[in-house]
């Protein structure tokens, strides 16, 4: 009886076309989890904050007893799942999946500190870690998970983009500051502090804060300026390439129904 239970929740929570439950399921979960981030960014207005806090408490305790009630029930069914299908070893391996630890951080921020006596600082460290409740809307957006792949199938084109603008960010650095050094020695006092002037050029924010006075400096600023626009247009074009070819795979895939057997679109 209760593997069936079991198996019917399974089907209802983890599994595309979960019927009309699942939807439910899912739609009052996006709910919570976008209103509990309204909530935390409403609670940082101090106006807010002193007026209703009953209103941000009682929030909160239901937040946590539906995220709670959930964290057991999937820690519960996950051996339906074949990755997870020993009793122990199994569960202990989905304590450790990317869902079930964003799950508890969703929960700790609140019972940490009803466990162990913290200060006032950490205690706002982890109050704002509650924001981190958004990430949840991955077990829910298909966008999100469509993200997740597309991180995961271009991870090395995206590291290899990202290893060259660091390479190209010091080089960048170092060569300012050897030129700059003597005319501006507040500003570019070292290589790490050339690299605040080195990351706003290249991402062309360019705050005006920090600038080369030297010719040789202008023109270095030029090159880098261009160099970067380039160097960081790779990732862009890495994930924007990725993402038509994980929407163009999601359109291709057949999802059979566990229940009727019937091809899910």
């Amino acid at each position: 009886m209760m593997a069936q239970w079991r198996t019917r929740l399974y089907e209802t929570l983890e599994t595309p076309g979960g019927g009309l439950l699942g939807r439910i399921a899912d739609t009052f979960l996006v709910v919570l989890i976008v209103s509990n981030v309204v909530m935390v960014t409403l609670h940082t207005v101090h106006a807010l904050a002193v007026k209703y806090p009953a209103l941000f408490w009682y929030f909160e305790l239901f937040s946590i007893i539906v995220f709670s009630i959930e964290y057991v029930l999937r820690m519960w069914i996950c051996t339906e799942n074949p990755s997870y299908r020993r009793p122990v070893f199994g569960r202990i391996k989905y304590l450790f999946s990317p869902f079930a630890i964003i799950d508890l951080i969703a929960i700790v921020p609140f019972i940490l500190p009803m466990l162990i006596p913290v200060d006032l600082i950490f205690m706002r460290m982890l109050r704002l870690l509650r924001l981190l409740r958004l990430l949840k809307l991955g077990r829910y957006s298909e966008s999100i998970k469509t993200m997740a792949a597309l991180f995961k199938s271009k991870r090395e084109e995206i590291a290899v983009s990202l290893t060259m603008s660091i390479i190209l960010l010091l080089i960048a650095s170092s060569l300012m500051y050897v030129i700059e050094n003597t005319a501006q020695p507040e500003a570019f006092s070292s290589i790490p502090a050339a690299m605040w002037w080195g990351a706003m050029t290249m991402t062309t924010v360019g705050y005006g804060d920090v600038y080369p006075i030297t010719p040789a400096g202008k023109v270095l600023a030029g090159v880098i300026a261009l160099l970067g626009i380039s160097l960081f247009v790779l990732p862009a074009g890495i994930i924007a390439g990725g993402y038509a070819a994980e929407i163009q795979k999601k359109k291709d895939e057949r999802i059979i129904c566990s229940k009727c057997g019937n091809v899910i679109s």
